[in-house]
């Protein structure tokens, strides 16, 4: 669970507001109002929040049937633009979990 992980490794103040904000959205759903849902590419898109202490942090996800999400890869924006080995990363945990059947 990478993403687990990630959030996990933040500083705590950061790590408890990256949580709640994953149960506003699970709450919400796309209503929810202090992140930024954007569309990456295919069926990949990506959460954006602001967490205290680390700036823009972002995470990759894909939405299975239903309204699950499945988070995918997670890190700290530094650049202007999704650096490329980020999305390429998200795209093959993608592409793995479809191939386990998870779409």
């Amino acid at each position: 669970m990478p993403v687990v992980e990630e959030l996990d490794s933040l500083p705590k103040e950061a790590e408890a507001h990256a949580y709640q904000l994953f149960s506003e959205i699970e709450e919400k759903g796309f209503d929810a109002s202090r992140v930024v849902f954007r569309h990456i590419e295919g069926k990949l898109w990506e959460i954006k929040m602001n967490l205290p202490g680390t700036g823009g942090y972002r995470v990759f996800y894909f939405t299975l049937e239903g309204s699950t999400l499945l988070l995918l890869h997670a890190y700290a924006k530094k650049t202007q633009k999704a650096p490329k080995h980020h999305i390429d990363t998200a795209l093959e945990r993608m592409s793995d979990a479809m191939k386990r059947g998870l779409k």
